[in-house]
């Protein structure tokens, strides 16, 4: 079980999340690198998300939402409100930069997850892209409803384009259901409870942890007293080393040194966000030590 850790987005007083990815025992589940869970949070009498304009490179982000909603501009030219039930998805490849905020007009909960996906060596420096999906594939079988996001499951595939082999999906167990989940075995595979206690292979889950399920399963077992929800991420081993830093992925710290000094520069490498109410987000001092790269585990 992998315990998250609370950060607040936008600095000490920002909106708070729990991060499981990257954790100390394991950075990565397949090419999955990074994992914000955050709410249910009542935002009456408070502004919400707000998260200024902040670059990334050399990943692909990953938005999905349970309840309300959150507005996205890019140094694209996108301006893209995500509901329940949608996909934001935005491949930094060589540079971009973009906000989130909770709109003016919104609903009273925010509750959703924030994911990264790292790019492979061969796609790492692609031109940016940013595509919506507001009609993704449902598989629904007695009392398990599969909503796939990314990847491939249960016979269904997503529209949203992947660079490697890789799985991503929430899954909605009705009051009392037990299924069983096929998986591919060359995949490894994570699960988080995303509300309610879902049991995994007689391990019931609870909201904050993230089970890691290893690889060489051909299915999972899956069963709840009351209904509940879960995010299934899975994919090929991830083996190229990287460096994470900031918003960053990199594979050494030269890269890291350029990409910061690009976005203090103000460089055309990542573009302006035009429309966010407030200034960009400055990128932290560097570290003292040098960054080393690292693989999937400790």
């Amino acid at each position: 079980m992998l315990e998250g850790a609370p950060v607040a987005l936008g600095g000490p007083r920002g909106f708070a999340v729990t991060r499981t990815l990257p954790n100390r025992q394991r950075r990565t589940v397949g090419a999955w690198c990074f994992l914000d869970a955050y709410g249910p949070q009542d935002l009456t009498g408070s502004a919400g998300m707000r998260v200024g304009p902040h670059p990334h490179t050399g990943l692909q982000t990953v938005t999905w939402l349970l309840a309300g909603e959150v507005l996205h501009r890019d140094t694209l030219g996108t301006v893209q409100e995500i509901r329940p039930g949608q996909l934001n998805l935005m491949t930094a490849g060589r540079g971009i930069a973009h906000s989130e905020e909770t709109p003016a007009v919104h609903s009273p909960i925010l509750h959703g997850v924030q994911l990264w996906v790292a790019l492979p060596h061969a796609a790492r420096d692609m031109p940016p892209a940013f595509a919506h999906h507001a009609d993704l594939p449902v598989v629904s079988d007695g009392g398990l409803t599969i909503t796939v996001l990314m990847g491939t499951l249960a016979g269904a595939t997503s529209p949203a384009v992947c660079h490697t082999p890789l799985v991503g999906a929430e899954i909605s167990l009705a009051d009392g259901a037990e299924a069983e989940l096929p998986l591919e075995p060359a995949f490894e595979y994570a699960v988080l409870a995303l509300d309610g206690a879902p049991t995994i292979d007689g391990v019931t889950l609870k909201q904050g942890p993230l089970l890691y399920a290893g690889e060489g399963r051909r299915s999972l077992r899956l069963s709840t007293e009351s209904a509940s929800r879960l995010l299934l991420l899975g994919g090929e081993p991830f083996d190229e080393r990287l460096v994470m830093w900031w918003n960053f992925v990199a594979r050494d710290h030269d890269e890291i040194v350029q990409m910061r000094a690009d976005w203090a520069d103000h460089t055309p490498r990542f573009g302006e966000v035009h429309g966010y109410d407030g200034p960009p987000m400055p990128a932290p001092p560097m570290p003292i030590a040098r960054l080393v790269p690292r693989g999937r585990v400790r």
